[in-house]
């Protein structure tokens, strides 16, 4: 189904574009499996370089920095999410239906096929529950916000704005409660895996139906679907 599509992200998130080579696609994947590893504060371009059994000097050829790569991970994740939304809600019109069919994607988008053999959507999406924040909460956050960084993100939380207004056009919150659902889906799984005492749903392996439930809940319970 997905195989063979490409990723669109701002080009001021690389030097080079890692999609258009061999070494950038290696940078990828290993950059990916060593963040969930290590985690991202004790990553840099270094051990990257080990772990890939590169050069230092080849990673910096793609990116300024390991905030810069963060910042493309977490776009690409979130381009992903938008692409599987799209697929999954076409030519949906019932916007009940569409809505509960992005909250499970929200939710399972790991899980989903392998799309590109370069990126473990599965691993990314432990990265981007563990790390995505800090790619955005930074004293950076305001200019990268104007190069437009975080285009992918906003683009996504508007796409599902614009459902949940189809629902209740008189609902007075619909990006609050659009970019509420991404937040609490990797807020809630990470809460349940690490800080239990935070959440009331569990996760066990990769089932996170309990999330997905939650989600529903809050959401048409808001909605008064």
């Amino acid at each position: 189904m997905a195989i063979g599509i490409k990723i669109e992200l701002n080009e001021g998130l690389y030097l080079r574009n890692p999609q258009e080579t061999g070494l950038g696609k290696n940078i990828i994947k290993n950059s990916i499996l060593l963040i969930d590893k290590i985690g991202f504060e004790a990553f840099n371009f270094k051990k990257l370089a080990n772990f890939m059994e590169s050069t230092e000097a080849s990673v910096y050829r793609y990116f300024e920095n390991k905030h810069m790569l963060l910042l493309y991970l977490v776009s690409w994740y979130w381009e992903w999410v938008n692409y599987l939304i799209e697929y999954h809600t076409h030519n949906i019109d019932d916007p009940k239906k569409s809505l509960k069919i992005i909250i499970e994607t929200i939710v399972n988008a790991s899980m989903e096929f392998p799309a590109i053999d370069y990126v473990n959507e599965s691993v990314l999406h432990r990265v981007v529950i563990a790390e995505g924040t800090k790619a955005y909460h930074t004293k950076s956050v305001d200019k990268e916000n104007k190069d437009g960084f975080f285009l992918n993100y906003k683009k996504l939380c508007e796409k599902v704005a614009q459902v949940i207004l189809k629902l209740n056009p008189k609902f007075p919150y619909p990006h609050a409660l659009a970019s509420n659902l991404f937040e609490m889906a990797n807020n809630h799984i990470y809460f349940a895996q690490h800080l239990p005492k935070l959440t009331d749903v569990k996760v066990k392996k990769n089932n996170f139906k309990e999330v997905e439930e939650m989600l529903n809940y809050f959401a048409f319970a808001i909605l008064k679907k």
